[in-house]
Parts: C-alpha cells; structure tokens; sequence
C-alpha cells in the first residue's frame, strides 16, 4: 500500500459576520455558557454549589489516583524518548528554513512565567515547609517530622510536584499543537493535535468537544493559580500597610479579594489587547528580572551553605527515587487514620492534586509553549521546556524554602515563618531577615513582582482562550472578547472565592476552586492522553515518509517542503 501524505486541511467553521464574526460559534458560546453557569452557580447557590463539588471532587481524587500517576509518568517517559529519539529529534516545530522567534532568554522567562512563576513564590518557602513537617516517610515511621534529618525527604517530594512530571505535561501539549500546527499547518488549537486518530471529523462535533474541554480546563487550571496569586498578593498589600483586606487568621476577606481581582484582571486585560509580542514579552522579561534579583538576594542573604546543600542532595535524591515515586500509588487498607489511609490522603492531597493542577494548566501553557516556540527542534523544545524550568524551581526551593527551614530549625525564627498563612510565609521570612523597614521594602519587591507574574498569567490565558475559540486564528482579536474572558477569569477566582469561604472555613475558597479545577482536568486529562498516541504516530509515519519521498509538511509560499 503506498504511503500518503498527511491531513495538511483541517477547516473549522466561523462565523462569517457579527458579533462573533472569526469565531467558532460553538466552541466560543458553549464555553462562555459553561463558565458563566459556574460562576453564577457558586454566587446564587454557595452552599449546594460547594456541596455537589466536593462530592464529585472527592470521588474523581479517591477513584483516579492510578489514572494521574501513570498518565503523568507517561508524559515523562514519553518526552524523554522523544528527545533521544533520532527520528524525533531533529524535527523543527515548523518547516526547515523556520527559526525560533525569541530569543532564549525571552523564551525562558516567557515560559516560566506563564507556566509555573505564581506558584513559585507561595510553594517555594511553603511547600518544603510542609513536607518538613509531614511526608510518606514521616507517616511511614521512617523519620520524625520537623528534624535534621528530614530536610531531604522534605526536598525530594517538594521536587517531584514542581520537577519533570509538571513539566512534561506542559511539553506534551505544546509539542503536540506545535508539531501539527506549524510543521502540518493546522489551526493552532487543541483538536488540530488528534487529527492521526480522528481526521477531518475533528471538523465536526468531536473537535469542538475537544475544544471546550480545554477552553473550560484552561479557565479553570489558571483560576486555581490565581485564587494562590491572589491570597498572597493580599497578604503583601497587608505587609506594606494597606489594611482592611484580610480576616483575624491572615487570609484575604471578601474586600481584599474584590481588589486584588480588580487590580489584576485590568492590568492583565490591557497587556493581552497588545499581544504577547508586546505587553507579554516585556512583562516576562521584567519578571525574569526581579525574580533573578530576588533569588540572588536569597543566594546572598539566606541560607546559603544550607540551600547550596539541599539543592544537590535534593537533585540527587530526587533523581534516584524518581522511578519508584512516578509509579508508586497507596491505596487504603479501609482502617481510619492507618498508615496506608494516611499515605493515600497524603497522595490525593498532594500529588494527584498537583497532577491534577498540572493537567487543567497544560492547554493554557501548551498552547502558550508552542505559539512562543516556532522553529525549534523537537530535541530542543522537550529540554528546553522540562529541564531549564524544572532546575529553575529546584533553585528556588532550596534557596528560599531552605532559608525558612534553616531560620527555624537552627536559627531564632521559631513560629514567626511556620506559624502564617502560606502566602504569607515569604514576607515574613524577609521581614523577619532584615528588620521592620528593609523587610518592607523586600516585601514591595515581591508584591510588584508577584503582580508581574499574575498579570502575565491572566492575560497569557485570556489570549490562548480566544486563539482556541476563533479555530486557531492567532490574529488580533475583537476586543469585547478579550474583555469578556478577562472578567469571566476574575469572576471565576472571585466568586468561588468568596463563595466558598465561611467564618468557620476562611480557606474554604481556594478548596473550592480547587476542587472546580480537579473536576474540569478529568476530561482534558483524556485527550492528553489521546495526544500521546497521536504525536508517536504522526512521528513514526513521518519517519516512513521522508525514506519515501512523501511530503509531510505543508507548503509555505508554494515552496516545495525539503524532503
């Protein structure tokens, strides 16, 4: 049987004029339904809203724990092979004569802060705190909680969450839409990605399911970034003197939370009508450039020996127990408060939350990845977008978290880091290190970077949001579209923010967004899987392609494509 070329026309139908003229009328009206709904539903009906969710979160988290584990050590593997792979390697994410856009640099701070650079500054001081404290080995009797002896274990788990797994599901989505978009000239949205298993039906009905799906997933995985953003971005506004924004426990009351959303949203709207050559990429660039600064404060200023030791010994750790903790699932033995009950709340609470977040978070950032990274080698792209981001965050975790650590455990800290609220935990620390007055001017620092690193995230989204809804056209959009998805993506963080909070349950919002996120990753969590199977496949049959003299990429200019 001969060997034919590969589907280079995959039309999508818009409207052809009107108020969504550009736009998939189905993929765009359908999502706006499904997220205004959710939004209207968490403020009318705060109570059943949060009671059904939580239902539904609490099955999908008790029930799904083998499906995230394996799904994500897939996703390493996969990459990995890809890399190393000949074949795959050396294949451009675009036709032979293409060369990446952006610099390196520009690249990298774009890429980190759209993926994961919110999360940095709450997790990066929090997360090994917690881990310290508690961990599989500490509930498996292996070591005490809270000791010297424990900062490793702290560091291996912290690297887990924020290393190659949250990593490679970014890569897998944006090396799928990049290989099919701009070496097959597909529309640069997410069913373009599954056209070697579905075809020209992807036109049809499945496609805007596959849509919607991630259109709903991105709101929802950025919405959970967000709802972390805003709780710290109110503690510094606290810490700088801006008062009334918070409850008696530290966290942000329903003021602090209008006027963090409002402050962000019409930052983050404005950037995305200029587009991410322009307001995106600069503001990437000056956040790259205060989290640089703020790093090195923390490489001179902190612990240094002590984050200099984590950072090695955590790699290495890391490193050799990766396979047993990318596999690894517990499961309860149906005796409360057991050590296999225990290991697997901790895994339901932690890692198949994180891969959870991660999921929901990867047609945002994939979609973001492949449009920033045109022109660049599959080889490239898998190392560039899982190991420069994943050492990134190791560094900041033993710098800054291991600064906290280090001031409590040999230090004269005591409770005034542990004791405060996650998002918190960072400007107590510097303030704690330098004193009332420079402590304040650091915690300014943070928050305009913090603001930075929100804003970039927000408006990153809203433009991939209507890339996505107008068939890939990543063309200037129609600006009420913009600003409808700016205000829809405040109004999400807002309203299960505040929803979910009660004076008993302060913290009740971010549970609930929370548990919207899980619940809206489930579905994209299949078709991630579905990409898998459809990127080995165009790549193995490229391979028989190009030893057969068939064209596989499509036709630039009416220049015939090198074989």
């Amino acid at each position: 049987m001969s060997i034919k070329p590969p589907l280079m026309d995959l039309p999508i139908k818009t409207a052809d004029s009107g108020f969504y003229s550009g736009f998939s009328t189905h993929v765009a009206v359908i999502s706006k339904i499904i997220i205004a709904a959710l939004v209207l539903w968490a403020i009318v009906f705060p109570a059943q809203a949060g009671a059904i969710l939580n239902a539904i979160n609490s099955f999908i988290l008790a029930n799904t724990a083998y499906w995230y584990i394996y799904l994500v050590a897939l996703f390493v593997i996969l990459c990995l092979v890809l890399a190393v792979w000949p074949a795959a390697g050396r294949l451009r994410l675009g036709l032979e004569g293409d060369r990446p856009e952006f610099s390196n640099f520009s690249w990298f701070s774009m890429m980190f802060g759209a993926g994961i650079g919110v999360g940095m500054l709450t997790w990066a001081v929090a997360e090994p705190v917690y881990h310290f404290n508690n961990n599989p080995e500490v509930i498996q009797g292996l070591v005490e909680g809270a000791t010297a002896e424990n900062v490793r274990n702290a560091y291996k788990w912290s690297f887990l969450h924020w290393g190659l797994g949250a990593w490679a599901c970014y890569a897998i989505a944006g090396l799928s839409l990049g290989f099919f978009c701009y070496r097959r000239g597909l529309p640069l949205t997410m069913r373009s990605s599954l056209t070697p298993i579905f075809g020209k039906s992807l036109s049809g009905p499945i496609g805007h399911i596959v849509d919607i799906v991630a259109v709903v997933a991105t709101i929802l995985g950025v919405a959970q970034t967000l709802g972390f953003g805003v709780e710290q971005f109110v503690a510094g506004l606290t810490r700088i003197g801006i008062g009334g924004l918070t409850n008696e426990g530290g966290t942000a009351n329903t003021t602090g939370v209008i006027v963090a959303i409002l402050v962000i949203m019409a930052a983050s709207t404005a950037s995305a009508l200029s587009g991410v050559g322009k307001g995106i990429k600069w503001l990437s660039n000056i956040n790259m450039g205060l989290s640089i600064f703020l790093l090195t404060f923390f490489l001179i200023f902190g612990s240094t020996f002590f984050g200099l030791q984590a950072l090695f010994l955590g790699i290495w750790d890391y490193l050799i127990a990766l396979p047993e903790m990318l596999f690894t699932v517990w499961r309860s033995d149906g005796v409360e408060d057991s050590v296999a009950s225990n290991l697997e709340g901790w895994q339901g609470g932690w890692s198949v939350f994180y891969w959870a977040w991660w999921v929901a978070f990867a047609p945002f950032v994939g979609l973001f990845l492949a449009r920033i990274s045109k022109g660049r080698t599959i080889r490239e792209f898998v190392l560039g977008a899982m190991i420069v981001p994943s050492l990134m965050c190791f560094v900041w975790f033993t710098w800054a978290g291991g600064t906290a650590i280090d001031l409590t455990l040999n230090g004269d800290a005591g409770d005034a880091i542990f004791g405060q609220p996650d998002g918190d935990k960072i400007f107590a620390m510097v303030v704690h290190m330098l004193g009332a007055s420079l402590g304040w001017v650091m915690s300014v620092i943070i928050v305009i970077l913090l603001m930075t690193y929100l804003v970039t995230t927000a408006d990153s989204a809203v433009l991939i949001v209507n890339t996505i809804n107008a068939a890939g056209d990543e063309g200037p959009k129609a600006k009420p579209h913009i600003y409808f998805w700016g205000i829809a993506l405040g109004a999400v963080v807002a309203a299960l923010l505040i929803a979910g909070a009660t004076p008993d349950d302060p913290r009740g919002g971010l549970r609930a967004i929370q548990t919207a996120m899980v619940i809206g990753a489930f579905p994209f969590s299949v078709v991630m899987l579905l990409q898998c199977v459809a990127l080995v496949k165009a790549i193995w049959n490229d391979s028989k392609r190009e030893a057969a003299g068939v064209q596989a990429t499509s036709l630039e200019d009416g220049v015939e494509p090198a074989q």
